[in-house]
């Protein structure tokens, strides 16, 4: 996993393992003067990481929560292999090299040392630094793995191609999709279900690129990519999702935007066992793409899609789901709106539920996949850890940086 020829000493491990309580202390601290002097040092990779994300507090929060799980597994690296892997897919559609490494730790240690001040002394300062080493390195050789098979794939592309909206859609209130061909008209890679393209965009009046990651929620094909985009609005404090409203409001059919190759490890398995899809709000998108792909690839395996919205016209691709599903007796589909203008439009009101997952799932022996607004996906996790569905047949992705379902 990782390139570095020379393994860490036991007494270096021992000491970024006994910095562990110290990190879930003051981890959010420290990756928050990070970003500070990140950003002040090297003002460029504002064109890399979401500044929105930044002001919503996710990213240090994501980042104090890898950078534990490091410390934690130091000596057995191998252990957050998925979660490394998870993270690499990021950085390469992101386009994030090896360079970057370097200085993303030069600016931890000095973060640590500003936040933990003398309690940081120079020997766990030397070992950090020789640490981070290691785990760059690991990140950086999967990473380049990576790069080196996008580009190899047909129709691949490493950085960012520019792509001409051939179509636009109102799917509902929020929800708009933008159907996407190269400007170049040649090929582009096939992906799975699941996966995201990264956008990348010059919103007037900001300085610097914008990036955002946006779920692909076609059927993979060799002719085009969808993404269906909620216009996010800033709501109890959160600021406004500039990169979202600029595509609503300003790039119209004809437009070019520059976007990244598919990526991603949320993907549907290839198992016979029954698959449930569960989403919520936007959520839709990469699940909608798995539901098509499974009707295609697997028709005789049973699908319970089940979609939760806040109103009827808060809810995309309703139609397309519903003409989908048709096509195939072994597809169930339920609808929840949590303030249905009319009750007859939804199979339930208000919220999923473990009571109505009973109440229409036969069984726990089934793949669940769940997507959508952090609150919703913690009620849907403890909902099936409550009917004590295996953890390996849970799947889930975030909408941005990792959270915990669990807290």
């Amino acid at each position: 996993m990782s390139t570095q020829t020379q393994p860490l000493s036991k007494e270096t491990i021992e000491i970024v393992k006994s910095t562990v309580p110290v990190l879930e202390q003051h981890g959010n601290a420290i990756t928050s003067r990070f970003y500070q002097l990140l950003f002040t040092n090297h003002p460029e990779l504002k064109n890399i990481f979401n500044q929105t994300n930044q002001k919503r507090g996710k990213q240090p929060q994501a980042l104090a929560n890898a950078v534990y799980a490091a410390a934690a597994n130091i000596d057995q690296l191998h252990n957050i292999l998925p979660v490394v892997k998870q993270i690499a897919h990021k950085h390469r559609s992101l386009n994030i090299r090896a360079e970057h490494y370097p200085i993303v730790g030069e600016n931890l240690l000095k973060a640590m040392k500003d936040v933990l001040g003398d309690a940081c002394t120079d020997t766990i300062t030397n070992a950090w630094a020789e640490a981070y080493g290691v785990i760059a390195d690991a990140f950086i050789s999967v990473e380049k793995e990576m790069y080196q098979e996008t580009a190899q794939q047909k129709g691949g592309w490493i950085g960012y191609r520019d792509f001409t909206v051939i179509q636009k859609v109102e799917e509902s209130d929020v929800i708009t999709s933008f159907y996407l061909k190269p400007a170049d008209l040649g090929e582009i890679p096939t992906f799975e279900a699941g996966q995201y393209i990264t956008v990348k965009v010059q919103v007037p009046g900001i300085p610097y690129t914008c990036q955002r990651q946006y779920s692909l929620s076609c059927q993979p094909n060799s002719e085009y990519f969808r993404i269906s985009v909620k216009k996010e609005t800033g709501m109890e404090g959160h600021p406004d999702g500039v990169v979202s409203i600029f595509l609503h409001e300003q790039v119209t059919e004809g437009d070019k935007i520059a976007i990244s190759a598919p990526a991603g490890d949320f993907v549907l398995n290839k198992e016979t066992k029954p698959l449930v899809l569960i989403s919520g709000g936007v959520g839709l998108t990469p699940l909608t793409s798995m539901l098509h792909t499974a009707i295609e690839q697997q028709p005789n395996r049973e699908i319970h899609y089940i979609h939760a919205a806040q109103t009827e016209k808060m809810h995309a691709l309703k139609d397309e789901v519903t003409n989908a599903a048709s096509k195939s007796d072994h597809v169930h589909c339920y609808t929840v709106y949590e303030k249905p203008v009319d009750e007859s439009t939804c199979d339930k009101t208000g919220f999923i539920d473990l009571t109505f997952l009973q109440s229409i799932i036969p069984t726990t022996d089934a793949s669940f996949y769940f997507c959508g607004p952090e609150p919703f996906m913690k009620a849907v996790f403890k909902a099936l850890k409550e009917w004590n569905v295996e953890e390996s047949d849970i799947h889930f992705e975030f909408f941005g940086p990792q959270g915990d379902l669990e807290a």
